[in-house]
């Protein structure tokens, strides 16, 4: 298994991309609220500063007639967040990637035309965020922690109204670039937040024994005993695209069950993409990581089972609006609700 970790790998929405596509690339995405939902929290939380005047006077033009208001572009009222990323990787980096996908709305990107769009569940989690950030005050205040966070994303839009974000995944080449996102974001940023980039290997063990100000020679993401208070203290946890093999399904599932014994009553929003493959086993295609993903997770109206110690409901994505532009969340896309079942 270690020389598949030497191949260059992309997501089907990345074809068509240049053969020379390797990292790093520049995104800007377009963020506002639909236009049958829009929100004056929203405009409230990101459009605030650069919002057009109220001015309701009467304007006249040199010659006298009355100058009418233009109507306003769909973009009017957006904002751009920019995602540094990687179009290929090994699957060891895949966090690094951004997929790329034609789209009707505007997007730039440094090396082409294109639209940058996260993992479409992500992209679907950061909606999920936006709306709840803009229809309520739930987020408001809170200490968050996102797992498998890759470029992220998720983790530096709650960044405007939480207290305390973590932003963890695995390895220094995806954290540095996690990290690099939250420098080139930080306007967006609520000042009085604090954002920490941290290292979680789901395999190795966590919470780790020594405290950062312990350590002999302590990583540059490591944990400090501070941190571990805030995470016991943490209301929400965040993940999406982290079901892919089941081994470390297993190991995730390990890491969300100690997670949510620690401290205050969590809650996880896990977004995940069926991802189909031909099976010898079953000689049928099937989506077994996502079926090791329901062996860890009862759904609220089945039976009891020893195996799953986390129960979850699944959230109807058509009912939360689309606030990130130029992305199609297709069918296997899910949303769920996770607590423990404790």
């Amino acid at each position: 298994m270690e020389d598949e970790e030497e191949f260059e790998v992309m997501s089907e929405v990345h074809l068509g991309c240049p053969p020379d596509s390797h990292g790093p690339h520049l995104s800007r995405f377009v963020i506002s609220p639909p236009l049958e939902a829009e929100s004056s929290r929203f405009h409230k939380l990101f459009i605030c500063e650069s919002s057009p005047s109220n001015d309701q006077s009467i304007a006249l033009d040199e010659d006298g007639d009355l100058v009418l208001p233009r109507r306003r572009s769909r973009f009017a009222h957006s904002f751009t967040l920019t995602i540094q990323h990687s179009i290929t990787s090994t699957l060891r980096d895949v966090g690094l990637q951004v997929s790329l996908s034609p789209s009707p709305f505007p997007c730039i990107h440094d090396a082409y035309v294109s639209c940058g769009c996260v993992w479409k569940a992500e992209l679907v989690l950061s909606d999920f965020v936006l709306h709840k950030m803009c229809t309520s005050s739930d987020f408001d205040g809170t200490v968050s922690l996102e797992i498998g966070c890759g470029t992220g994303l998720v983790g530096i839009l709650l960044a405007r109204v939480a207290k305390v974000v973590f932003l963890t995944d695995y390895g220094d080449e995806i954290l540095d670039n996690c990290a690099q996102n939250v420098k080139i974001n930080s306007p967006l940023l609520n000042p009085l937040a604090v954002v920490n980039v941290r290292e979680l290997d789901w395999m190795g063990q966590w919470p780790l024994q020594n405290s950062l100000s312990d350590c002999k020679d302590p990583k540059r993401y490591s944990w400090s005993s501070l941190d571990l208070e805030q995470v016991k203290s943490a209301t929400f946890v965040y993940a999406a695209d982290v079901i892919y093999k089941d081994d470390l399904t297993v190991a995730l599932f390990s890491k969300i069950e100690r997670l949510m014994s620690m401290g205050s009553k969590k809650v996880l929003y896990l977004a995940l993409e069926k991802r189909y493959n031909f099976s010898m086993d079953e000689m049928e295609v099937v989506a077994n990581g996502y079926a090791c993903f329901r062996r860890n997770v009862r759904e609220g109206q089945e039976e009891e089972t020893k195996e799953a110690k986390l129960v979850g409901k699944r959230i109807d994505i058509t009912e939360i609006p689309q606030y990130v532009k130029g992305y199609e969340r297709g069918q296997d896309v899910e949303l769920w609700e996770i607590r423990s079942a404790s």
